[in-house]
């Protein structure tokens, strides 16, 4: 359990060229920012972030605007999720920052429910039962849209390892819990991995789900980052389904000023807000309609592939073909 804090300088760089600062390319690769202009910023939009912990988030001066509806721990419901890993921290900046000239993240007008569901001091079968749990929870209190920047394939106890053959959707308890999330009224944005590089090469659980979006990485150019986990599935289904920023991503660090990040974690959660801002944009879609326009969005969507999927979705396009067959 983590008790001690990094120490806080909250001086960020303030960028008055743009209300997002430096993270105005991330949004603006998907045209988001459009969405923005046009008004959907998230506002009634409820969003879960399930991940590993939030730390410094309620000191950081910048973050203090976020509109954090509660928070629960599902690894150790006495800790501080304040206090633990500051990835969930990083994650939910990309997302819910909302101070103009220092950064604006995807969705600034969202809601946000912080829930912990990683164990980082070991890697477990049980922090699938975590989340499956906090997925039940989100449900409960109403959420729309859920980030997940996790994924499981290597455990401490190597017996419980996962194979390529066991990426089918339904395996891990994750996974089979993600694929009934759609059907449950919510969109899951999940990420990629980050194992591109290694020897398994593969998407991770829960990203090997149906009916989530599962998000690889790419730089600002929309060029793949190498670590960007790839497809298919074992039943040979189109993953990741699409890509975003995740290579040089622009997030807020734990000591309250801008920093860069690297991940599939962090492209998760820069569509995830986009996607908020769509169903807002669209709010007769189910679930799965809202994944499926996104996906046709894509630039690879003619010819999707098992490294960038249907490729970088264009959420402005998505919002006109939403209006077009009204």
């Amino acid at each position: 359990m983590a008790t001690e804090r990094d120490s806080l300088i909250n001086r960020p760089s303030v960028h008055l060229d743009s209300i997002y600062g430096l993270a105005v390319d991330q949004i603006r690769l998907s045209n988001g920012d459009k969405l923005h202009e046009e008004g959907f910023k998230g506002q009634g939009m409820t969003i879960a972030v399930i991940d590993a912990g939030f730390h410094n988030a309620d000191k950081i001066t910048a973050m203090q605007n976020i509109r954090i509806l509660g928070t629960k721990d599902f690894v150790n419901p006495q800790s501080d999720i304040f206090a633990e890993s500051s990835h969930g921290m990083a994650v939910l900046s990309c997302i819910a920052m909302n101070r103009p000239g220092v950064m604006t993240g995807t969705a600034p007008e969202a809601s946000f429910w912080l829930l912990r569901s990683e164990d980082e001091y070991s890697e477990h079968l049980v922090e699938q039962d975590y989340w499956a749990a906090a997925v039940e929870y989100a449900d409960s209190v109403g959420v729309d849209v859920l980030n997940t920047s996790l994924g499981y394939y290597a455990f401490d106890d190597k017996s419980k390892n996962y194979k390529l053959r066991n990426l089918d959707g339904h395996h891990a308890l994750m996974s089979r819990q993600a694929s009934r999330i759609a059907d449950k009224g919510m969109v899951l944005v999940c990420s990629a991995g980050n194992s591109g590089a290694g020897s398994w090469k593969k998407i991770t659980p829960p990203g090997d789900a149906g009916n989530v979006l599962t998000v690889g990485a790419v730089d600002k150019e929309a060029v793949l980052a190498p670590f960007s986990s790839v497809g298919n599935t074992a039943d040979h289904r189109i993953k990741p389904d699409i890509v975003a920023v995740g290579l040089g991503a622009d997030v807020i660090r734990t000591d309250g000023n801008q920093g860069r990040a690297n991940g599939t974690s962090f492209a998760s959660p820069i569509m995830c807000g986009m996607v908020a801002c769509l169903w807002q944009a669209c709010p007769e879609l189910t679930a799965k309609e809202v994944m499926e326009l996104v996906r046709r969005s894509g630039d690879r969507a003619d010819f999707p592939d098992n490294i960038y999927g249907y490729g970088v979705p264009d959420m402005w396009k998505a919002y006109q073909d939403y209006l077009l067959k009204r």
